[in-house]
């Protein structure tokens, strides 16, 4: 056991655990031997150049994709061997904050969040859904904006209940794909330490993918490159930025702020 970031992790149970993972499409090949693992408590952050493969991994994580060659296993399940029912159960464990918040836009905040509690969860009473709602909101700091359209939310506003819709199923494994694009430096900063409380208060365990280098610095407990199909390397941020490597030296110097 280790703590960072006033966090306990547990690095012997590992949630997420990935093995020789290979995937092409065509001629292309995206992942080319992938090994990985994510343990229980911790958030590790993801970074490539666009093109990479980083969402062609978070695509076999939740079996949306099916590797060519390896293992893939989430929560004690192999994912590509699972039948569809079983996969639909193993989804509900797992939160995914899409990258343009993806709210329903005829729906208000209440009902943007109740929706997917009064589709994975039966026989709830009215009374409960609303606590479960209000209880979310809270978390991510919104509960004025409970009858608000996502037309009348800013940017930063509208990535909080996304995070808010997919917290109130409880998952155990976050994934986060660019929590900060888009936004402004203090908006981002808000988002991060959102996401840190998030791992903090409900005790995930977390992947954020991310061209952001200030996201992955302060929201990763440990930091993946992915480089030509592989992960470079996994460490602290400074370790990973450690090195002589142009492409990694590129990187950094292009995209990182103080």
């Amino acid at each position: 056991m280790e703590e960072l970031k006033n966090h306990i992790i547990n690095y012997n149970e590992a949630v997420i655990s990935i093995s020789g993972l290979y995937k092409s499409f065509g001629d292309l090949d995206v992942l080319k031997g992938i090994d990985f693992e994510l343990f229980k408590g911790e958030n590790v952050a993801i970074l490539g150049k666009s093109g990479t493969g980083k969402s062609v991994l978070i695509k076999i994580i939740i079996g949306l994709l099916k590797p060519d060659k390896g293992e893939v296993i989430v929560l004690g399940k192999h994912v590509d061997k699972l039948e569809r029912k079983e996969l639909d159960t193993l989804r509900l464990r797992i939160g995914f904050s899409f990258q343009n918040s993806a709210l329903y836009d005829s729906m208000n905040v209440y009902q943007n969040l109740a929706f997917p509690l009064t589709m994975n969860i039966k026989n709830l009473s009215k009374n409960q859904v609303k606590n479960e709602v209000e209880e979310v909101l809270e978390a991510v700091g919104l509960e004025d904006k409970i009858n608000q359209l996502p037309s009348d939310l800013s940017g930063g506003q509208r990535k909080r209940i996304g995070i808010a819709r997919t917290l109130i199923l409880k998952p155990e494994i976050m994934l986060y794909d660019e929590p900060t694009s888009g936004l402004d430096p203090v908006t981002s900063e808000e988002i991060i330490e959102l996401i840190n409380d998030v791992q903090e208060k409900y005790n995930t365990s977390s992947i954020i993918i991310t061209h952001d280098l200030t996201c992955a610095k302060n929201t990763g407990n440990r930091t993946a490159m992915l480089l030509d199909g592989r992960f470079f390397k996994i460490g602290t941020f400074d370790e990973v930025f450690d090195t002589e490597d142009e492409q990694v030296k590129g990187f950094y110097n292009y995209n990182f702020i103080q």
